[in-house]
């Protein structure tokens, strides 16, 4: 007993000592992400008694199971949004519901026009295509930049950590077993409160304060020749917003067929219909899917050439090498986490405790998520670590990738790239920046725990 407790705290200091070293990699060193995190998979393997000859197969093991169906939903997923985004669809949709909207509610059409372009586009490439549209329209409009600028940002937040296809919750979901339809469904009714709150309601607080944010005129200047669309010349509303959620839509059919006909439980003996259905509600088939109608929606309709579709499509793979890399690198440190007893090491702490594993996938997270900056990385670590609490707490896994993903949201600072890319676009001080972008990044992960907490309450 007592060996077996001495071995458990030393599997814990070895997991903050590889946090530590990861740290300095990245902050201090400036190590590129993915290496930093292949070096601290070794050391931590080492520090945990792995054996050496296993060590390398444990690390290509993570990168292989991590990277397996999701290079597939990523790649495909940054060419959607990419023809999306070129043929002026993500323009569209931002501008046809603000005039449907209309002036006195802007911060809601700037939110759900975000909201929408989120779904389809990764965080950092829907606020490059928002914050001209939010620029403008904010001048014209005769209000601060800042006050649309908040609401931008709190959903594309929400849909970055919250929704499939987005690579957070898809990585987790894959880690955890979850059903990435039900994630979806869950998903959205956490991401909508979380949004609302931590966009119109929380502006209205930032403005009292934090008011000289709300002064600043913005910078533009790092986006170089902005490319602009008339309407004869974008896509049309319908047709952008069905090309955005086309995804969305196949994996939330596929949910509500397997929950309203088989009862949210695999048959044992599908039939066709079942097998159909199952087929095109996979991520990886659904994103392909997705990608061929937009190929057709946004490229050919369009009178654009098969050479010009593909260049596009080039381009959005390359965009995204870095991050499938990196992506590989945090299931590699997973797996050696797991391969190397720490996940068990933590369940045996918090087993019997009255910490609700949820809360303690958040915390995990939130701590990670201060620690690293990314939170993908933080969401992956952390999913690794309660994984061996779920089979105990019979916690329903498409919660746990929520609560993991509010918790990697939270306390965004000087490590994060999207606090830099906040605080550039808006032309901000640090100061500035940590009252409104950090604190905004706080209020999503603390509501969306919260609404977490109370489906719980009815879906445990």
């Amino acid at each position: 007993m007592q060996n077996e407790r001495a071995y458990y705290i030393m599997a814990i200091l070895a997991l903050v000592i590889g946090v530590i070293f990861l740290l300095l990699l990245i902050i201090r060193f400036k190590i590129n992400t993915f290496v930093s995190l292949v070096l601290t998979s070794v050391l931590t393997a080492i520090l945990l008694g792995m054996d050496m000859t296993k060590i390398a197969t444990s690390i290509q093991d993570g990168i292989g199971s991590q990277l397996g169906e999701l290079s597939l939903v990523f790649g495909f997923g940054a060419m959607l949004g990419r023809l999306v985004a070129d043929a002026g669809g993500a323009h569209t949709i931002a501008t046809t519901l603000i005039d449907k909207f209309g002036r006195k509610h802007l911060q809601f059409a700037i939110m759900l026009a975000s909201f929408i372009i989120g779904i389809a586009l990764f965080f950092e490439v829907g606020m490059v295509l928002l914050i001209p549209i939010v620029f403008a329209i904010a001048v014209e409009a005769g209000v601060p930049i800042l006050y649309l600028g908040i609401s931008m940002a709190a959903a594309l937040s929400v849909t970055h950590g919250f929704l499939p296809p987005h690579p957070a919750p898809v990585a987790i979901s894959a880690v955890l077993g979850a059903n990435v339809g039900k994630v979806l469904l869950f998903g959205l009714i956490v991401a909508i409160p979380s949004a609302y709150i931590a966009g119109p309601l929380f502006t209205k607080l930032a403005q009292k304060f934090a008011p000289s944010a709300f002064e600043q005129k913005g910078n533009l200047s790092s986006f170089g020749e902005m490319k602009t669309f008339t309407k004869e010349e974008a896509p049309s509303f319908g047709m952008s917003v069905l090309t955005s959620l086309f995804p969305v839509i196949l994996m939330a059919i596929t949910t509500v067929y397997q929950l309203g006909v088989n009862g949210g439980v695999t048959p044992k003996n599908p039939n066709t219909l079942d097998q159909i259905i199952s087929l095109i509600g996979s991520p990886s088939i659904a994103m392909l899917i997705s990608l061929v109608f937009a190929m057709f929606s946004m490229g050919w309709m369009r009178k654009r050439s098969t050479g010009d579709i593909m260049a596009t499509m080039e381009s959005a793979v390359k965009s995204i090498a870095m991050l499938l890399l990196v992506i590989g690198g945090g299931g590699a440190f997973k797996q050696v986490l797991i391969d190397g007893g720490v996940g068990d090491a933590v369940a045996k702490i918090f087993q019997g405790s009255s910490i609700s594993p949820l809360i303690l996938g958040w915390i995990v997270a939130v701590v990670l998520r201060v620690a690293l900056g990314s939170a993908t990385v933080a969401s992956l670590t952390a999913a690794g670590i309660v994984l061996p609490l779920m089979s105990q707490a019979g916690v329903d896994p498409a919660l746990m990738v929520l609560a993991i993903g509010a918790g990697s949201l939270a306390a965004s600072h000087v490590n994060d790239a999207g606090f830099w890319m906040f605080r550039e676009y808006f032309d901000l001080t640090i100061k500035q920046t940590l009252s409104i972008w950090t604190v905004l990044e706080t209020v999503v992960s603390i509501v969306g725990i919260l609404v977490v907490m109370i489906l719980n309450l009815f879906f445990h």
